[in-house]
């Protein structure tokens, strides 16, 4: 009994073993060529006068403005009237990226890009919130510096069964960081790719 225990303990400590250092291995993954394509969506004219207009709407917006707008984000999601909702999704900087998702055919599962508050600016589909200046996707970006890269730890995807992965930029204008983009990473159609010689 002591044996089966001892040989169950050590079976638990390699499986641990084999994620983790899985999970750290995959960070190779996100290659430069996806941080380059990244950057060239993010210098469009249409992410960029997006965020200029969003930043001067909500410049002098305070936290309690901030959690007000993030309270009715979430609670037109349970609900068919979606005015703010709507007034996102509807823009032209959410077809953008919309289109640039479909043309990803299954790479980027969602496209997003946050302003100078953390407010999203724009989306390829709808977010759980609208303000993620509360999480590291704009704290590690935005904040740092117009050259931050922040790529997030590999998540599985209980509905699909993919592994996914949020890169995150700084998008900066003239030197000056106006916002952050957030695209999901399907790790594994990335993995495919690479395996196919596609990418």
């Amino acid at each position: 009994m002591t044996s089966m225990r001892a040989f169950a303990a050590t079976f638990l400590v390699c499986l641990s073993v084999l994620f983790s250092s899985s999970a750290s291995a995959d960070e190779w993954l996100i290659r430069e060529h996806i941080i380059d394509e990244i950057r060239s969506w993010s210098s469009s004219p249409v992410i960029l006068l997006t965020l200029e207009a969003s930043n001067e709407r909500y410049a002098s917006l305070d936290q309690a403005g901030i959690d007000a707008l993030d309270k009715q984000w979430r609670a037109e999601r349970e609900v068919e009237d979606q005015p703010l909702i709507t007034a996102v999704l509807s823009s032209p900087l959410s077809n953008y990226l919309t289109r640039i998702q479909a043309r990803s055919r299954g790479l980027y599962t969602e496209i997003f890009v946050m302003d100078a508050k953390g407010l999203n600016a724009g989306q390829s589909s709808i977010t759980s919130d609208f303000w993620q200046g509360d999480e590291g996707k704009w704290q590690k970006t935005f904040q740092v510096g117009p050259d931050a890269i922040f790529i997030d730890e590999i998540e599985i995807n209980e509905d699909t069964g993919t592994e996914n992965a949020q890169v995150n930029l700084s998008i900066a204008q003239d030197g000056q960081v106006v916002g952050a983009i957030t695209v999901e990473v399907n790790v594994t159609e990335l993995r495919r790719r690479y395996a196919a010689g596609k990418v």
